[in-house]
């Protein structure tokens, strides 16, 4: 299984798959929606449980308004190997 990562012009990712992003790509779409709407930016705020300012900076665009210029798949992150890691540990301790 991969995901798409997207990229704007500085290579930087941008939308749900940025590392920061707590608000989905659908999420903005569907706040945009609400604002044309007529919806209060506060009441938008308390649905999605995020800061007033975060909705108003969606809306004009200074975040998560940005073109994507590339798109990259990349491999989902493996489920961490606990046995590996506990078995890792055994091994840095001193015998006694």
């Amino acid at each position: 299984m991969s995901r798409v990562v997207w990229f704007n012009a500085r290579g930087n990712r941008i939308g749900e798959g940025h590392q920061r992003a707590k608000l989905s790509d659908a999420d903005v779409d569907l706040i945009y929606a609400l604002r044309e709407e007529g919806m209060s930016l506060g009441r938008i705020a308390e649905k999605f449980e995020c800061a007033k300012s975060t909705v108003r900076d969606i809306c004009t665009g200074r975040i998560r308004g940005q073109a994507c210029v590339r798109i990259k798949r990349l491999p989902d992150a493996p489920a961490p190997n606990k046995k590996a890691h506990h078995e890792h540990h055994q091994l840095d301790t001193p015998a006694g």
